[in-house]
This record gives structure tokens, C-alpha cells and sequence, in this order.
């Protein structure tokens, strides 16, 4: 085999190299400068998105366990002490604000305390009250807002614990939910 000197692409720079070295780049005139910053997108698929996992925060599967109209609901997500557990459990925060769900079908309430629970901010107390009623004059079925409302809390992120009210706050036809800051 025979060995060339130079490769065809060595050639060809060197050739393009030899034409270009007495040509001087041409200085810039009346270029236009821009000092406003670009526009931030907006993620229209990421707010979709968010809004629709609003839509799917809470499930309906829930345990078929039934919920009688006294029992008391109760809930501690790992990691909280229990001294505060206690504290909520006692009634000892300041209701930064409340919900009262009597009246909703189950759709309504699920749509009504998902909102709720992301619009409170609770800035003088952790603490909010959720009326979801005993269930006494439901029919068959038994008490459903109130199986749910357990149910839902117990997905949602912002809650740390929950716990049936004192009887001066609505007893078992309420909770007490402590919520993530």
C-alpha cells in the first residue's frame, strides 16, 4: 500500500487557510443590544398536571372496615412525637381555621377538604378543625363522610396526625388535623 503525505481534509484546511489569512472581520455596526430578560416559560404540562393531581389526591378505595357513628378517629404519621400527638388529641392548639362538610355527597366533601387542605395556611396555630358529622341519620351505608374524611387524611401529605374532637368541639362528628407548615 502506498502512504500519502497528507490527508484530503488536511489539504483542504490547509488550502482554506492560505486563502482566509488576509482577510480582517468586519466590525459590527448599529448591532442592537438587548437588556430584558426572556420571558420565564410557563409550564402549561406541569399545571395540568398539578391540577389534576388535586383532582386524584384523595382515592375512593377506602378500607371496608365500617366507622360507627362513636367511634373516635385517630391517626399519627411516623415520625411526630408523641407529646404533640397528645397535645392535638387534648384540643391544645389554636384552630387556625375550620371546614364543615354536613350536607356534601361524598364527591362534593372529597373536592371541598382537598382544596381546603392546600389553600389554609395556618400561621398563629398548626391546627385545624374538619366537621364530617357523626353519621347517625345516614341509611345503610352507615357513616360515609365520616369513613372517607379518615380515609383522605390519612393520603394527604400535609397531615401529620389527626384525632377525633373534644365534645365541646363536636366530639366524633369532628377532628382535629395537624398540618405540615
Amino acid at each position: 500500500m502506498k502512504k500519502k503525505d497528507n490527508p484530503p481534509f488536511e489539504d483542504d484546511l490547509a488550502l482554506f487557510r492560505e486563502s482566509m489569512q488576509d482577510v480582517v472581520p468586519l466590525q459590527s455596526v448599529n448591532q442592537a443590544i438587548h437588556n430584558t430578560p426572556k420571558p420565564s416559560a410557563v409550564p402549561f404540562k406541569t399545571i395540568e398536571d398539578e391540577q389534576q393531581v388535586l383532582l386524584d389526591m384523595f382515592s375512593d378505595e377506602y378500607d371496608p372496615t365500617e366507622i360507627q357513628p362513636g367511634d373516635i378517629l385517630s391517626y399519627l404519621r411516623p415520625g411526630v412525637q408523641h407529646r404533640v400527638f397528645n397535645k392535638l388529641r387534648r384540643g391544645e392548639y389554636r384552630l387556625a381555621a375550620e371546614l364543615d362538610l354536613h350536607g356534601l355527597n361524598a364527591r362534593q366533601a372529597r373536592e371541598y377538604l382537598a382544596e381546603f387542605l392546600l389553600s389554609v395556611y395556618p400561621l398563629q396555630g398548626e391546627c385545624v378543625r374538619v366537621i364530617h358529622g357523626k353519621g347517625n341519620r345516614s341509611d345503610y351505608r352507615g357513616a360515609v363522610l365520616k369513613t372517607k374524611v379518615n380515609h383522605w387524611l390519612r393520603q394527604h401529605d400535609r397531615v401529620l396526625a389527626f384525632h377525633s374532637a373534644r365534645p365541646v368541639d363536636g366530639g366524633t362528628g369532628a377532628v382535629y388535623v395537624l398540618l405540615k407548615r
